[in-house]
């Protein structure tokens, strides 16, 4: 086996295990119940599947001004997407949006003694 080939079956792994991650991110859009648990779905499959594909194109690419330009979308995407994801998350409690909890009460705000005491 070539260093090509090796490098080939390499980046193109990373590519589609990083692809998978996007698609199972997508699931988790259309599965979860509320807004943030959807939001967290995404944003943690995105970052992970975006990151891996764009790996796996470093790979690919190999040392050149591609490779660096890639290295830097990695890290743009990298800062960028969380951050986003908090700013909207944010903006949606602002809004006044509830998370659903597990035990079905109330937004999570107070413990749960204090809420069981409520008449």
């Amino acid at each position: 086996m070539t260093f090509e080939l090796i490098r080939h079956w390499l980046g193109g792994g990373l590519v589609l295990v990083g692809s998978l991650f996007m698609i199972v991110g997508a699931v988790g859009l259309i599965r979860l119940p509320d807004v943030f648990t959807r939001m967290h779905g995404a944003s943690v499959s995105d970052t992970l599947g975006g990151g891996l594909i764009l790996i796996g194109l470093i790979v690919l690419a190999g040392a050149s001004l591609i490779a660096v330009k890639l290295v830097f979308l990695i890290l743009f995407f990298g800062l960028m997407s969380p951050v986003s994801t908090h700013a909207i998350a944010r903006a949606a409690l602002h809004a006044g949006v509830k998370p659903v909890l597990a035990d079905g009460g109330g937004s999570g705000a107070e413990p749960k003694e204090a809420a069981q005491s409520k008449p």
